[in-house]
């Protein structure tokens, strides 16, 4: 798992937008990751929005916003259209970044057990270090809580 003070893992996704989006992209700026696992559903619904109200106060300490799901980019582009989201969606379909985050594994919901994406948040530095893992995420609470951090 990764922790403060790790390189991020770099990588290269389609967004929403259509075009190709690396982390390095962001490099001089802060970087909000944070990891979800599928579009229009209640719990990730709250948390996008969550994010949207909050997204002025987050760039004001020089941050961005990015969440990914392995949802196609037409779902991601639905969500967002839906709620108005301000920020980058990212389509990680084959899961390769979900697995190099440990963001990809077992889950349990009323009593069965399944794969899938467990609901993080990673706080990357200017230079591409992880600031902070967010393991447990309250969807309602979460982007107050990330706010909190970048101080």
């Amino acid at each position: 798992m990764l922790k403060t003070g790790d390189p991020a893992p770099d990588f290269k996704l389609l967004a929403d937008s259509g075009e190709e989006i690396s982390l390095h992209d962001f490099r001089g700026k802060k970087v909000v990751l944070y990891f979800y696992p599928k579009d229009n559903t209640p719990g990730c619904t709250t948390e996008a929005c969550s994010f949207r109200d909050n997204r002025q106060q987050i760039l004001n300490k020089n941050a961005v916003i990015i969440g990914v799901s392995k949802d196609s980019n037409q779902s991601h582009q639905n969500f967002k259209a839906k709620y108005d989201l301000n920020f980058l969606l990212l389509s990680d379909p084959d899961g390769k970044v979900c697995t190099a985050y440990g963001v990809w594994g077992e889950k349990k919901l009323y009593g069965k057990t399944f794969l899938g994406i467990k609901r993080m948040t990673f706080i990357i530095d200017e230079t591409g270090k992880i600031l902070q893992v967010f393991a447990k995420v309250k969807p309602d609470e979460h982007a107050l809580e990330v706010l909190a951090k970048l101080g």
